[in-house]
């Protein structure tokens, strides 16, 4: 079935649904227990269609991405650059140099990386493939102690992880991810912490009181190691048409991307991202709490039109919602004051859903306790959410740790950080007391 076959099956399954609750709706009755279930099961199976719709593009993209590259690289071998032939005159090798398109923010940044230096070359790369099968690197001039195995992975396999992580990480594709730092420990991120206080109406040769209120901070943004260990089948490693180093990059993307997801979303700050649901004066401070219009244990409209006029025009113009598919299935029954239904799903593929006509994004680590008192979704203009990494990913391979399970064993380290850089930008959604 095609990505819009599957768009049209979901459309007929939220029109059943919400058959069900106009009914319900039009008898001044509250849904029964077997309509509750028939509502249930056709917004779980609606939901299952996207995201089924959109893994079938997603495919599609990396198999015309992975073509792509190959193309690049077998052209790459059969041309030298002038500075190239002078090095290769030199004695050196020859460095492959050329600059990758990793995404657009939302924000209009373009990032790139150049691939040039020791890991860009091509016999490194091949080099980087047998370290991967055998654990061997001593061919490799690298400050690594060969005895510990380590080895810093190639810039092309890092800038591919990273775009996995692009695609994969919600938060990524809205946020403002920053050029990779590669010198430095940290970046400073200024920031206005109180306005300056009215001016005065004054005479022409008086210049009013002195402003004693304004005060600049800064927001640092020091990424932090995230490692992850995967295991991966000697066996697939060896009858495997793909290549080991893709096979262990699309494992890693997909565990950083989760863990990195969840930091986003809910990290402390401490030794990790902080997140946007974690009050704090560095991020979000609570002061931008709405519980108004919400009850103890349900989301209301009139909360969700508290929390959206929260925002002031220029955030809301670019703002996202971000809630779990639980609270998204509550919002689905809720109407405006003209009876229309104020969660309205979308019918082109990549584009999300929208509530109040704003963009929704669901995260399975968005919180999803509905009792007084706790967050259950947040409204920001996401370019005030600043990520940025450093390129020093590295990998370390145990042969013989999982030899009894057949196995081969892969740790990753990398790191990131990020962080709510101005907290009038976002709003958190509260249930009432």
């Amino acid at each position: 079935m095609t990505p819009k076959e599957l768009l049209e099956k979901r459309a007929k399954l939220i029109s059943d649904a919400r058959t069900i609750v106009d009914k319900a709706d039009g008898e001044s009755r509250e849904l029964t227990a077997e309509e509750r279930e028939l509502f249930d099961k056709a917004y779980k199976e609606a939901g299952e269609l996207k995201a089924q719709a959109e893994q079938i593009n997603a495919d599609a993209e990396r198999r015309t991405v992975l073509e792509t590259e190959e193309t690049l690289l077998a052209e790459s071998r059969g041309r030298q650059t002038e500075t190239q032939r002078a090095d290769a005159g030199a004695g050196h090798p020859a460095a492959e140099q050329r600059t990758i398109e990793l995404r657009t923010s939302v924000c209009g940044d373009r990032r790139a990386i150049e691939l040039a230096g020791e890991t860009a070359t091509e016999e490194y790369v091949k080099s980087f493939r047998r370290f991967l099968i055998s654990g061997e690197h001593r061919a490799l001039q690298q400050d690594d102690p060969v005895a510990g195995g380590f080895l810093s992975a190639p810039q092309r396999f890092q800038a591919e992880l990273i775009s996995g992580l692009d695609d994969d990480v919600f938060m990524r594709q809205i946020s403002r991810v920053l050029p990779p730092l590669t010198s430095g420990e940290s970046l400073g991120a200024p920031s206005l912490d109180a306005d300056p206080s009215d001016p005065d109406w004054t005479t022409e040769l008086a210049i009013g009181t002195e402003d004693t209120t304004m005060a600049f901070g800064k927001r640092e943004l020091r990424p932090h190691p995230l490692a992850k260990l995967i295991k991966v089948s000697k066996t697939l490693i060896r009858r495997s048409t793909m290549s080991v180093d893709g096979i262990v990059r699309s494992r890693l993307g997909y565990k950083f991307a989760v863990v990195q997801e969840n930091c986003f979303l809910n990290g402390t700050g401490a030794q990790q991202p902080l997140g946007i649901f974690t009050a704090s004066d560095n991020g979000i401070p609570t002061t931008r709490d709405v519980a108004a219009g919400n009850l103890a244990t349900e989301i209301r409209f009139d909360g969700l039109k508290e929390c959206e006029y929260s925002l002031k025009a220029g955030y809301r113009r670019v703002a996202s919602w971000i809630f779990h598919r639980d609270a998204v299935k509550q919002i689905s029954k809720l109407k405006d004051g003209e009876g229309r239904y104020i969660w309205q799903p979308s019918i082109v593929l990549k584009d999300p859903d929208r509530i109040l006509n704003i963009p929704v994004r669901e995260s399975e680590y968005a919180p999803n306790t509905f009792e007084a008192g706790l967050y259950v979704g947040a409204l920001g203009d996401f370019r005030y959410y600043w990520i940025v990494d450093a390129l020093t990913l590295t990998m370390q391979v145990l042969l013989e740790l999982y030899a009894a399970t057949n196995q081969n064993g892969y740790i990753g380290r990398l790191e990131a950080d990020g962080m709510p850089v101005l907290g009038e930008a976002f709003a958190r959604v509260k249930m009432g007391a």
